[in-house]
């Protein structure tokens, strides 16, 4: 049962969390018995946890539902430009507490939640993870939403509902095993079905020719049933709206086919429509060219486009609906997040052509005008390339218009570079080399008028290498937009201890706008403040430390240094690397046991996809080196290694606020910015990293002296590219290296089976291509460097969190790249 705040905990929490009024605290009682009993048709003798979660997210929707509705009106009668942002996935994670926060409920919620005799913590933990992205694409889109929303812009998230999200993962004897991720079995609170705007998706048919122009015929229908989910702003009555499309079978659908009386299997193949959004692509950075992805990505654009059309042509009563589209550039922005919804391009063509009966020149002109694109990856595998084939088969139009695009397109490469069939070649839409297919990340770029990467490396490189021809043709298209998280999630939500001390400190402004803490530097030298949040940290070690000790078989020391790497599970972001450095203090402490040693507490977890055999290799060496580690009684309580199971939003929220270290060691130059390297140094942890991503941007701010910063830069890796990588050489120069790549091939830690790690041993020395062994030894002696300040600061005072608050201290005198506005320089590069 929850104990009540005290008066000075509930002082403290006024000024973020909302005011705790009595009037308030009844009202909220009162929905809550009135969504249990009428809503959920129970009564508290038979009521479970997840029926008082269900109550109580009913009754803080109830506060929505009005903001909701007036958001709505309000867009209805200003008529603003509208941001329309679509991404095939949103990461969005829990809803309840983020809702409370920013409605500023969660005091009142707390203390009527604790009045019912419940634990408030206990029905947050009730509520499912909405699993709909696999990493940081995901992650930003659902950082945007929020950030948009408090910006009170006009903002609209559009997207798949799938049935099924990104897997459960878990760990049996070492090897990672996929579940489904279930997670709408119980219902959704959050979400409002709209079958009053049901729409129609096309598929498959043909081409005919007519009079009127190109008409697309005897297609396949699959209607598009939208579910809005409302985003609140924080603490400003904004409320606008997720539209997530679920895929159902017409009525009619194959009946048809069916005329001999098949009627139950007819009703069966509906089966066959409806598995449009029934579940998620698992994969991070890796192109997957299936059918149902495709299918996927059409329909989430084809109903999108339908329904922001109609919203366009609708204006408020009394004036005539728009039959001009020549304002839609002015009134419409789409963001494509990534290459996912490219195919937004030709369905517009496709309405402005063939429905609209615009001529192709002005339709181009309007396409072109309305989109933008974000780049998120520079890996090869990530790219789309869709085969021509297939998308004759399913989209004969579209391809039809792709081939229109590309011929002006490549027209107008002739005419400033007549001969020049290389450059025609590599900067054609259709890729000829190994099959025809459709290169869908030209198709972005030639149909927007705005190209960004995700952080300044990125864009850079994206500009000089990766699309090199289209950067020189038109260099003004090309922006970078660093990406940003949103700090009431990443902050008060997660890390309320140090929320309420900052805004204590300096008001609660910053929650708005993180310039605000620059105002933090007058404290740097404030021993009081310092104590105050290392306090904090502290109190969140040790709390994580519960956390663990409660779910793994292992004694956690909350005075280690809590050394954390979450993300994908990928090569490129060398977790390798992270468990070649634990093996190698592994053995520095075996050979002398009496040495001192800064105690560690290393936690890494993450996803690899299913049929990553890699990444799934990697998880097992990582956890049978923790079994070697965490049951080694020289060892003791020196070192430990958690694999982190199952990682998502909702475990992120815990472990980033006790992390002390934040490990973000890519390969420099294919971390297309990162996001996790943000929430970590907001919430005051240190960086280990290599000049990566936005990791570049933060040295650049806090100062390079301020990270640990190791290893190659992008040059360095470039040059080594040019006369080869030789892994071999690093084995035999670095002796701790050997010993550790020795120790994996032998056997040491599969006793049972010595050959299980040759896939991963022969990638290391013969194909890898992000280079671990050239990054090792600069790696351990960074890590060296961070131990023996670790303990410098832990001697004095006993306080060993002080450098890692000064850190912070330092590191949010700018920071715009993690604040909210910098969905501004998106948006505004669109209106």
């Amino acid at each position: 049962m929850a104990t009540p705040l005290t008066d000075q905990e509930k002082r403290k929490q006024i000024s973020i969390r909302g005011i705790v009024g009595v009037e308030n605290v009844a009202e909220l009682k009162k929905g809550f018995n009135r969504h249990l009993h009428f809503t959920l048709v129970k009564d508290r003798n038979i009521a479970t946890p997840r029926d008082y979660y269900f109550a109580l997210a009913h009754t803080v929707r109830d506060h929505l539902v009005g903001r909701w509705i007036r958001t709505q009106q309000f867009y209805y009668e200003v008529d603003p430009k509208r941001v329309y942002y679509l991404s095939l996935e949103f990461y969005m994670g829990r809803t309840l507490q983020n809702t409370m926060i920013n409605l500023g409920l969660q005091n009142a919620c707390d203390e009527a939640i604790y009045q019912l005799g419940l634990d408030m913590e206990e029905l947050e933990e009730m509520e499912e993870d909405a699993g709909l992205g696999n990493g940081g694409l995901g992650r930003l889109a659902a950082c945007f939403l929020d950030s948009m929303a408090t910006l009170g812009l006009a903002a609209y998230g559009y997207g798949i509902r799938y049935e099924y999200g990104i897997f459960n993962q878990k760990i049996r004897d070492g090897w990672q095993v996929e579940e489904a991720d279930d997670w709408l079995r119980h219902g959704n609170p959050w979400e409002k079905a709209r079958p009053e705007y049901m729409l129609p998706v096309h598929f498959y048919g043909r081409v005919e020719e007519t009079r009127a122009g190109p008409k697309w015929v005897d297609t396949q229908v699959v209607l598009a049933m939208p579910y809005d989910t409302p985003i609140p702003g924080y603490m400003n009555n904004t409320v606008n709206t997720m539209r997530l499309w679920s895929a159902r079978a017409p009525n009619d659908f194959n009946l048809k086919d069916f005329n001999v009386g098949d009627y139950i299997q007819a009703v069966l193949d509906r089966n066959l429509a409806e598995n449009i959004s029934r579940v998620l692509y698992p994969n991070d950075n890796f192109f997957e060219g299936k059918e149902l992805r495709l299918k996927q990505e059409y329909f989430v654009v084809a109903a999108t486009l339908q329904d922001i059309i109609r919203r366009f042509k609708t204006t408020k009563k009394g004036v005539p609906g728009r039959t001009s589209f020549k304002s839609f550039p002015d009134k419409v922005a789409i963001q494509l997040n990534d290459t996912h919804p490219a195919m937004a391009i030709p369905e517009l063509m496709r309405i402005f052509l063939d429905i609209e009966k615009i001529d192709w020149d002005t339709a181009w002109d309007l396409t072109t005008r309305t989109f933008a694109y974000t780049n998120h990856t520079v890996l090869p595998e990530a790219l789309e390339r869709w085969p021509v084939q297939l998308m004759e088969k399913l989209l004969p139009r579209h391809l039809q218009i792709i081939y229109q695009i590309n011929q002006a397109h490549l027209d107008n490469i002739v005419a400033l570079y007549p001969n020049d069939m290389d450059k025609l070649r590599k900067m054609s839409l259709i890729e000829e080399d190994g099959g025809k297919r459709v290169n869908m990340a030209h198709l972005c770029i030639v149909g927007s008028h705005a190209v960004n990467g995700v952080a300044e490396i990125h864009s850079n490189i994206i500009k000089t290498q990766v699309f090199r021809n289209f950067s020189e043709l038109e260099p003004n298209k090309f922006q970078n937009k660093t990406n940003g998280i949103t700090p009431r999630r990443w902050l008060l939500l997660c890390n309320p201890g140090l929320a309420e001390l900052i805004a204590e400190a300096i008001g609660e402004d910053y929650v708005r706008d993180l310039d605000e803490l620059q105002k933090l530097n007058d404290l740097v030298n404030d021993g009081t403040f310092i104590r105050d949040v290392s306090k904090v940290k502290q109190d969140n070690k040790v709390k994580f430390a519960q956390y663990l000790e409660k779910e793994y078989p292992v004694k956690i020391n909350p005075a280690s240094m809590f050394d954390v790497h979450v993300k994908r599970i990928h090569e490129y972001k060398r977790q390798l690397l992270n468990c070649l450095h634990i093996i190698t203090m592994y053995n520095r402490i075996k050979m002398n046991p009496t040495a001192p040693f800064v105690p560690r507490t290393v936690i890494i977890g993450g996803k690899a996809a299913p049929g990553y055999h890699m990444a799934k290799m990697i998880i097992k060496l990582i956890t049978s080196v923790a079994d070697v580690v965490n049951n080694d009684p020289v060892v003791g309580n020196k070192l430990k290694v958690i694999f982190l199971e199952n990682y998502r939003v909702s475990l992120a929220e815990k472990v980033i606020p006790a992390t002390d270290l934040s490990e973000q060691i890519s390969t420099a130059g294919t971390e297309a910015s990162g996001t996790g390297n943000m929430k970590f140094m907001l919430n005051g942890a240190l960086t280990i990293g290599t000049m990566d991503g936005a990791n570049v941007e933060m040295a650049e701010e806090a100062g390079e002296e301020n990270l640990f910063i190791f290893g190659m830069r992008v040059e360095d890796v470039a040059e080594m590219d040019k006369k080869g990588y030789d892994a071999m050489a690093y084995y035999k120069k670095i002796p701790e290296l050997k010993q550790v790549m020795d120790q994996i091939t032998s056997g040491f830690f599969s006793p049972k089976n010595p050959e299980l790690f040759k896939d991963l041993t022969e990638m290391l020395f013969k194909y890898d291509r992000f280079k671990v062994f050239a990054d090792f030894e600069a790696y351990v002696k960074c890590q060296e460097k961070v131990s023996k300040l670790y303990k410098v600061t832990f001697a004095l005072q006993h306080l060993c969190k002080v450098f890692i608050c000064l850190l912070l201290l330092f590191l949010i005198k700018k920071l715009l790249y993690i604040s909210p506005f910098s969905i501004c320089t998106v948006s505004n590069s669109l209106m």
